[in-house]
């Protein structure tokens, strides 16, 4: 799987970001979310690399990027961390400002890559999320047991790391399993990947801190935007799934609206995992979303970087 683009490891913000890279054109930031890497990327990269120079990285602490312990106060994990992690990434790559496509925790860092350094954003798109403060905000028995991972995870060290490292595999089977379709939208390749990147050393300690620092610090960040009434300032594209729980439980389009100075969105006939599930669909939305900003690769050379 994606091998036309160029393996990087690269060392930026104290930790080394594993990912691909290649495409000409307009720079893309492509971030996945739980308990996956990159790899989710598989059915939509090829199509975008003949209209954008495509990166897409694991996230710190995922896949096989650094997975840096936690901190007390989880600040290690925080998305305004992760956030930073990507800016430097794609300077480091040659962009100062870029576009992004996330989905599920990938998203969550872009929701706050937009807030805190909204210079550097084009457009956004999300994938299958609420914003988080809404989401733990209106949490009731109903949101608990379908994303029962959010309180197991935010437990103190090491339980919930010891219970997932017994059995790495159990754990991407079961969550993603789980979900509207099981496990039938993800090939062979790409669950062996997320069950290899599972199992390696430190991830489900970083998994854990992921998930703390979005019940703890990371709503610190998002109710002082919304006390200092901060909003994200490019243009939000939302899609979700009609079959998942964002769709059943929430109302993304207007909690987005509320967040964004322009958010436009719909559901497509799928779960959760957009990108596997309906990766035609995804496909489509980008190319209109992304290449409806103007922002065209005449300002880039041959190689996908700043002329």
């Amino acid at each position: 799987m994606l091998e036309m683009f160029k393996t990087f490891d690269l060392n930026v913000n104290g930790v080394t970001l594993h990912g691909r890279a290649g495409g000409e054109g307009p720079p893309l930031l492509l971030l996945h979310g739980h308990p996956q890497t990159h790899v989710i990327w598989h059915r939509i990269a090829p199509a975008l690399k003949a209209y954008f120079h495509i990166v897409m990285v694991d996230l710190r602490g995922y896949g096989h990027s650094s997975k840096p312990p936690g901190d007390a106060e989880h600040v290690t994990y925080s998305k305004r961390v992760m956030a930073q992690d990507l800016v430097a990434l794609m300077s480091v790559h040659g962009f100062e400002r870029f576009s992004i496509l996330a989905h599920d925790r990938g998203a969550r860092v872009a929701h706050r890559l937009c807030l805190d350094h909204p210079r550097c954003v084009e457009r956004a798109m999300f994938l299958d999320i609420a914003p988080t403060l809404d989401m733990y905000e209106r949490t009731d028995r109903a949101f608990a047991s379908a994303y029962f991972h959010w309180f197991m995870l935010i437990q103190p060290a090491p339980l919930p790391e010891r219970l997932i490292e017994a059995d790495p595999r159990a754990w991407i089977d079961g969550v993603m399993g789980n979900r509207h379709a099981g496990l039938a939208p993800f090939s062979d390749e790409a669950l062996k990947a997320y069950r290899e990147a599972m199992a390696l050393p430190g991830t489900a300690h970083a998994m854990c801190e992921d998930y703390r620092a979005a019940s703890t610090i990371d709503l610190e960040h998002d109710r002082l935007d919304r006390h200092q009434n901060r909003h994200i300032q490019c243009p939000l594209r939302v899609l979700w799934g009609e079959h998942g729980v964002i769709e059943k439980l929430f109302d993304p389009m207007a909690l987005w609206q509320t967040c964004a100075l322009e958010a436009s969105g719909r559901a497509l006939p799928c779960g959760h995992y957009l990108p596997e599930e309906c990766p035609d669909e995804v496909i489509d939305e980008a190319l209109s979303f992304f290449n409806a900003s103007g922002f065209n690769a005449s300002g880039f050379n041959a190689s996908g970087g700043a002329a």
